[in-house]
């Protein structure tokens, strides 16, 4: 019965994924009429590069970004460039996430001294405290960075409106997928290996 009701909440949180992702691109295409790009940093061209940041596309450059680390440590998307780069966001409350993490540390244990990094950003400002993120990274031993993403400006500008959403960014810094939804160890290497 217990596995049957957790099956059940899986399930409608894959079907709201789903259909958050379908609302809110067909929402933001109403809203370009007039679009204003912002100007901000990217990984690939430095200072003011001009993207617009509400549409983000595979293709365009990576926004830079600065975060916390769960140590505390000060840490900008760009200290990976030359990287290929798995960028996931997630929340310690979240089932599929929960499925998902087991496989990205697998997979980062195989291949971290292979030019691949994942950072896992945690929308901490949809988290009830700090405490949860780092019981839930010492759960399942990640060792990859995980930043802290608390005032939700991050998770805003890279469109994780369904989480887990991730995004395969090249050596170079340009955006090459969007996934929404858990990935597993199989998938991944999919991904990166057509990276």
């Amino acid at each position: 019965m217990k596995k049957n009701i957790i099956s059940i909440v899986i399930l409608l949180l894959a079907i709201s994924i789903i259909v958050i992702n379908l609302w809110e691109p067909m929402k933001t295409r109403g809203d370009k009429v007039n679009p204003k790009p912002n100007i901000e940093e990217s990984i690939l061209e430095g200072p003011l590069k001009k993207t617009n940041s509400s549409s983000l596309q595979e293709g365009d450059p990576s926004p830079d970004f600065e975060l916390t680390t769960l140590t505390g440590k000060k840490t900008n998307l760009s200290d990976f460039k030359g990287k290929k780069i798995i960028l996931n966001f997630w929340a310690s409350w979240c089932p599929p996430c929960v499925a998902e993490m087991p496989h990205m540390q697998k997979f980062y244990e195989k291949n971290k001294d292979n030019g691949i990094e994942i950072v896992a950003v945690n929308l901490t400002s949809m988290e009830k405290k700090i405490q949860d993120v780092k019981d839930f990274s010492n759960k399942y031993k990640l060792s990859f960075p995980i930043l802290l993403d608390e005032k939700g400006e991050i998770g805003s500008k890279f469109q994780a409106f369904g989480i887990p959403t991730s995004y395969i960014v090249d050596s170079k810094g340009i955006i090459r997928k969007k996934i929404v939804g858990p990935m597993d160890e199989g998938m991944i290497k999919k991904l990166i290996d057509e990276t």
